[in-house]
């Protein structure tokens, strides 16, 4: 389908005018493509993958060997999302901002699971993704705390198809 503006009125979900190859941290959320669990399942509150998980955590690790100005810090593969940190430290040789980062994740992790599944061209990750600017310590380690306990609050997530109650984010 081609885009038309009539129809289609996408807007940015980033922040107007920020400069998002900065350094600092960005709290990235990932979904899947219509949100399909993908990755496997939880079980007694804990996150057990399947191949596709694994492909997507190994690829989600293997970023800071592309990129030599970020720092991974906490992160969780759900069932059909993804949640991590990452630091981008200033660099005069490399600049890369998030979403370059965040694109070469998806293709090389979308690839890789295709091949695995025998499948090509299909859409494994949603188009967008979400992010957000940590802006001190303190939010920080509330972003790391949510992203440990999020397999433990699986039953109440947003991102679980199969409950039905109310969910609060940060």
């Amino acid at each position: 389908m081609q885009h038309n503006s009539d129809f289609h009125h996408r807007q940015s979900i980033r922040l107007q005018g920020y400069d998002y190859s900065a350094s600092g941290a960005y709290f990235i959320s990932i979904c899947t493509h219509d949100r399909e669990y993908l990755f496997g399942y939880i079980v007694n509150e804990t996150m057990e993958f399947n191949i596709f998980g694994d492909i997507a955590q190994y690829y989600w690790q293997q970023l800071s060997q592309y990129h030599p100005n970020i720092i991974l810090d906490e992160s969780i593969v759900m069932p059909n999302h993804l949640h991590g940190i990452i630091v981008l430290e200033s660099s005069m040789d490399y600049k890369k901002s998030i979403s370059e980062i965040i694109r070469g994740f998806k293709t090389f992790s979308a690839k890789a699971i295709n091949k695995e599944r025998g499948l090509r061209g299909v859409p494994v990750w949603q188009r967008n993704y979400y992010d957000r600017i940590i802006r001190n310590e303190l939010e920080l380690d509330r972003v790391r705390q949510y992203i440990i306990n999020n397999p433990c609050n699986w039953d109440a997530d947003k991102n679980n198809q199969n409950q039905f109650s109310t969910h609060t984010d940060l």
